[in-house]
């Protein structure tokens, strides 16, 4: 009955879905691309298939370690990657368009009729669900078609097991339904344990964050190297992932306490927002170049715009510090890891959930500082500039940090292999 009412909402919420596609689609045209794809009408891949689904941008980098070792290890078959966002897909043909085993499709919405059409035209072997993009209808088509399904570096932060809770047992039956689930943290495994319920508790194990395994490619530190020689001498201090509202507290900060020889790069979460956020760093009385004008960086330019896909890695191999958005209004904080694997110190705000264990772990080790808020995260930085022997120290704690924290690659790839017995 849940599931029924739960579909007809759906059904009749359908006008206001594509509504809201449209209206995406006046700033990011590519949300109308492939259209069918979110319908169901998904272009078989030639032979057995592994399907995994990443939403956005940071599942897709995430999932980049594991798709490398299911290439390698299963190669008769090929990988159909999934997304919601045109960014995660435009991040997945960045890091794997050059992979003819790879082909990439929306996800159709939850509909049990449009997922029944999805997975009956992809037959996939097993199906892995990168972090916590969990669909009820989805998953009681993939248990009825006999898809074993893995739910992959599994995040869950209080305040969404709460979210999940409301859904009573729609949701325990949708956690109930993987085959296996790869917890982040033992704190999450415990609250998936929670919502999947005794059912699925004997699913759930603790494999570490796979996002410690990200490898940056040779050509990613060229084009960083590029960068910094771009910035020349000046220090750099880096934001990335901004989300809206903290670019104005970090433009007032920074025009306020900055030197004019520390260069500021921005780098907004969401691409759509690349022209605001320019607008307001020249509202602010910031001089501004944008990285896709291709143009060397001036030595009056206070912020450098980082409008382009698929280069945080290059961003951060030329900044000294980094500032992570997300964490400074309460979004939860993005990925820190990234610059800790930069060797890049990391001042973090009050809003870190998405990431309470890395977070909590990069501050241990001395890889990252807690900021009480946006000036205070300016302020830390600069004082970090300025003291050479502490951020290079702090840099190598980072460094330390990952290494200690890699191989949930291998993990997953363990319960991939009790997915598919006998193939590998």
């Amino acid at each position: 009955m849940k599931r029924a009412l739960y579909s007809l909402l759906w059904f009749c919420g359908m006008p206001l879905v594509l509504g809201r596609l449209l209206w995406r689609a006046r700033r990011q045209p590519e949300y109308l691309a492939h259209l069918g794809e979110r319908f169901g009408r998904v272009t078989p891949p030639a032979g057995p298939c592994i399907w995994l689904h990443a939403v956005s941008v940071g599942e897709t980098r995430a999932a980049q370690p594991l798709i490398k070792t299911l290439l390698s290890t299963y190669p008769e078959h090929r990988i159909l990657v999934t997304h919601m966002t045109p960014t995660g897909r435009a991040t997945g043909k960045e890091l794997f368009g050059k992979e003819s085993r790879i082909q990439q499709a929306w996800l159709p919405y939850d509909l049990p009729w449009l997922a029944r059409r999805f997975l009956r035209s992809v037959r996939p072997a097993c199906g892995i669900i990168m972090e916590t993009e969990v669909w009820p209808n989805l998953m009681r088509q993939a248990q009825v078609a006999d898809v074993p399904m893995l739910l992959a570096n599994a995040r869950l932060s209080a305040r969404s097991a709460k979210g999940y809770a409301r859904l009573g047992g729609l949701a325990r039956e949708a956690f109930a339904a993987f085959r296996l689930i790869a917890a982040q943290s033992a704190a999450d495994a415990e609250r998936l344990c929670q919502l999947a319920g005794p059912a699925g508790q004997g699913s759930v194990s603790v494999t570490g964050n796979i996002k410690y395994d990200v490898e940056i490619s040779p050509a990613l530190q060229a084009l960083g190297a590029s960068f910094r020689q771009l910035a020349g001498q000046r220090p750099v201090m880096i934001a990335t992932s901004t989300r809206e509202g903290e670019e104005a507290l970090l433009f007032e900060a920074f025009a306020r306490q900055a030197p004019a020889e520390v260069l500021l790069v921005l780098v907004p979460r969401h691409p759509q927002r690349f022209d605001d956020v320019a607008a307001l760093a020249q509202r602010s009385g910031l001089s501004l170049q944008r990285r896709s004008d291709n143009a060397p960086i001036a030595a009056h330019t206070r912020v450098w715009l980082g409008d382009s896909m698929g280069e945080m890695a290059a961003y951060y191999a030329m900044a000294d510090v980094s500032l992570i958005g997300g964490s400074w209004l309460p979004f939860g904080s993005q990925n820190l890891i990234e610059s800790c694997a930069a060797g890049v110190p990391v001042m973090i705000g009050p809003s870190s959930f998405n990431f309470t264990e890395a977070a909590e772990k990069a501050i241990e080790a001395g890889a990252a500082l807690r900021c009480a808020d946006a000036a205070g995260g300016i302020a830390a930085a600069l004082a970090l500039l300025a003291n050479t022997t502490r951020r290079e120290a702090m840099g190598q704690a980072g460094l330390a940090f990952c290494k200690q924290h890699g191989g949930a690659s291998a993990r997953l790839m363990q319960l991939v292999r009790q997915l598919l017995p006998g193939t590998a």
